[in-house]
């Protein structure tokens, strides 16, 4: 090993002095990005300014909007207490399960934003109405979605606590109201599906435990026993077919 350094070293130093003759071409200019803030006397490009600080903020917290207005947090949950509950540990990996709950959420979702590109994408690209009018139409679409799928009580908890005067429609909703409502109830009904998925593997792991007492087995692991009976239980019954559609169902 000392040898291989000391050549290596070696071969360095003569290779130097050639590479040091070696004519040097003409250094090419670097273009540089230059950002600051002047004085506009015309007030549209102040406009342009805006939306694309606007466009900026909501690509930065797209990653939040597709968490929490949409039907992601549901459909993550249920799958979490899928694989708790089959106690297959990692498996499904959560890159797989997130990459399901996200394109599921994307065939869920599909007509509210179709809706939202037809009302209001589509118009404001061809300058038909205005930024203001075009946000105000894709709000609605997805309104109306969370208000379907929001518990009366989670709402009238959330409005209750929000000092003003109380609206008197469901439009005069602020969005502030209808979101945390709307994840509230989302997290809900998640964990009363993924109730009824414990159930039948709990009986499964409850019948091998008594099994494994009364032959006397009191150092054999019980779950090490139940997993694959539980995964044939999952799979004779095509688990994966029934929970997805019930779980699309459930937002219909």
């Amino acid at each position: 090993m000392h040898r291989a350094a000391a050549i290596l070293i070696a071969f360095v130093f003569l290779v130097m002095p050639f590479v040091a003759c070696i004519p040097s071409a003409p250094a090419a200019p670097i273009p540089t990005i230059q950002i600051g803030i002047g004085d506009s006397e015309e007030p549209q490009e102040v406009a342009k300014t805006l939306q694309i600080a606007f466009i900026l903020t909501i690509l930065a917290l797209a990653p939040s909007i597709l968490i929490m207005m949409t039907s992601f947090t549901r459909i993550i949950i249920v799958f979490s207490f899928l694989r708790h509950a089959l106690n297959t540990q990692q498996m499904p990996s959560n890159q797989i399960l997130i990459g399901m709950a996200l394109f599921l959420t994307f065939y869920i979702m599909a007509p509210v934003w179709q809706k939202i590109n037809d009302t209001a994408l589509q118009p404001y690209m061809n300058e038909q109405i205005p930024l203001q009018e075009a946000l105000h139409k894709a709000a609605v679409p997805l309104r109306e979605f969370m208000l379907k799928q929001t518990k009366e009580k989670d709402l009238e908890l959330l409005v209750s606590m929000t000092k003003g005067e109380r609206p008197r429609t469901p439009d005069d909703i602020p969005f502030t109201t209808i979101i945390p409502a709307f994840m509230i109830s989302e997290v809900s009904t998640a964990f009363s599906v993924g109730f009824l998925l414990y159930i039948p593997f709990l009986v499964i792991d409850m019948v091998v435990a008594c099994v494994l007492l009364s032959m006397g087995m009191m150092m054999l692991p019980p779950v090490m026993i139940s997993l694959p009976f539980k995964i044939l239980l999952f799979v004779l019954v095509d688990g994966w077919n029934l929970l997805i559609a019930s779980v699309i169902k459930s937002f219909h």
